[in-house]
């Protein structure tokens, strides 16, 4: 696990640093200085924009961390690595005749509820392939090893880009349009910036003599467009769906809960950059005690993060809240029920590496489909019923339910669990801290509030991890620290 700590513990920081500036974006700038009708439009942007972005990627970068490791001459990878360059447009290309073709009716369906959205559709389609051939540069780094690079920039640049917008923004230089525009912009310059990355790590050779597996190839990549679209309609359809039920101002008021909640993901998205290439490896290499242990730890360590990051939010939340303007405030249920199903996810560990890595991968993919048009389903029901919080527990019992079939399928498939008679020590620890600092309030000013209970919860918990040793990695990352 030392390249595994290492780099995770670099794309942790990286991801948080990230964080915090999306948060000082999403609850203070935008929040005060940017229209929430505005700030709507912008989230329904960039989530139909993620939305697209599996189906424009072809599934190349999936497929780029399962089979480059299979390739050992370099011919062969020359091949590959041409082919994986090459098959994003057989997607973008269509999707851009069609984008141009039905521009209005695109447009009509995505403004029914709020026309403001109607003349974005090419917006959402830049922005979408910008996202898509990023992702293909950052797998290609990430099957050298070097995922901490490609981390800063899918966390940090964008947001950075934001910032100074907003900045602007408050400042009256620009107008709204101008940072809509401006914002399309830094995703494209991220993703040639990731691009020329990519090739200093590795410069492309084209060659068309294409592996003599190129049909798996070909099938793996076509079915990886289902898992990754189910993935991102999983996490990003509520806000779509928001704007086409609700007012748009309901989706930045949506996004700002979801923001908080989503802190909780940054370490199972940081691990996951370097757990995904060492399960393709053990994989390939059948080694099933690695993998076991692999499982395992990455489970253990994230659950140990995310269980202590989800109650820091929720007994915080109130002072937080405090600080927002009063339309932004009430999204106490949003934040809980996105924040479970976050802790949820990252119980359980490299689950997803396995089954995408593996040949199981096609039943895989089929319940995702499934648990995909389920999500839609709830969406469609809920929201209408129970507005915002109906979003959100769409989204927690999409979640749920697709991450319980994935734990039962490794376990059924495989013979390897991620839960250990740790994973339920750590669970006791959090029902104790839980208890503890529940009725905990202090009488100051809201950030020292947040700070005093936080210094505190996180005392009590790392004392505790470390007196009893509950995880080793953690355990000896806190012994050199305290060496230090």
């Amino acid at each position: 696990m030392g390249i595994v700590l290492k780099q995770s513990f670099q794309n942790t920081l990286i991801t948080y640093i990230g964080f915090a500036i999306g948060a000082v974006n999403t609850l203070f700038l935008y929040t005060n200085f940017m229209d929430p009708k505005y700030y709507g439009l912008i989230q329904v942007i960039l989530s139909a924009s993620a939305v697209l972005m599996p189906l424009l990627a072809f599934g190349v970068p999936n497929t780029l961390v399962k089979f480059y490791s299979s390739f050992e001459k370099n011919d062969g990878q020359d091949g590959f690595l041409t082919l994986m360059l090459l098959l994003p447009f057989m997607l973008i290309l269509p999707v851009a005749l069609i984008s141009y073709l039905a521009n209005d009716t695109i447009g009509n369906l995505l403004s029914r509820e709020n026309p403001i959205v109607k003349d974005y559709v090419w917006h959402i389609f830049i922005i979408g392939m910008a996202m898509a051939y990023f992702e293909v540069f950052y797998a290609w780094a990430r099957i050298k090893m070097k995922s901490v690079f490609g981390n800063f920039m899918k966390e940090i640049f964008c947001r950075v880009g934001q910032t100074v917008l907003l900045i602007l923004l408050m400042l009256e230089i620009i107008t709204v349009d101008f940072f809509i525009m401006a914002l399309m912009g830094f995703y494209v310059i991220r993703m040639l910036i990731m691009k020329l990355y990519a090739y200093s790590l590795r410069m492309p050779k084209l060659s068309f003599d294409f592996p003599k597996n190129v049909k798996d190839i070909l099938k793996y990549s076509a079915l990886i467009i289902v898992g990754g679209s189910t993935a991102i309609i999983l996490l990003e359809i509520d806000k779509v769906m928001i704007n086409n039920f609700i007012k748009i101002e309901n989706v930045a008021y949506y996004s700002v809960a979801g923001f908080i909640a989503m802190v909780i993901a940054v370490p199972s998205r940081s691990m996951h950059q370097i757990t995904y290439p060492l399960t393709a490896e053990y994989l390939n290499k059948n080694d099933r005690a690695s993998l076991k242990r692999l499982y395992e730890k990455s489970s253990l360590t994230l659950f140990i993060v995310a269980g202590i990051l989800f109650l820091l939010i929720l007994l915080n939340l109130n002072d937080l809240y405090v600080m927002l303007p009063d339309d932004y405030r009430g999204g106490f249920m949003i934040v809980f029920w996105i924040g479970l199903a976050k802790v949820y996810d990252s119980l359980l560990g490299n689950n997803n590496s396995i089954l995408y890595n593996s040949n199981f991968y096609l039943s895989v993919l089929t319940f995702g489909v499934l648990l995909a048009i389920m999500a839609v389903l709830f969406n469609l029901w809920l929201i209408p019923k129970y507005g915002l919080n109906g979003a959100a527990i769409a989204s927690f019992s999409a979640f749920f339910i697709y991450n319980t079939i994935k734990l039962i399928y490794v376990q059924k498939k495989f013979d390897i669990s991620p839960f250990t008679s740790e994973t339920f020590k750590v669970f006791g620890l959090l029902a104790m801290i839980a208890i503890l600092f529940y009725s905990l309030q202090f009488s100051f000013h809201p950030i020292l509030n947040i700070i005093l209970k936080s210094l505190l919860m996180i005392a009590m918990y790392l004392g505790v991890l470390y007196r009893f040793k509950i995880s080793e990695d953690v355990f000896g990352v806190l012994s050199k620290f305290l060496r230090k």
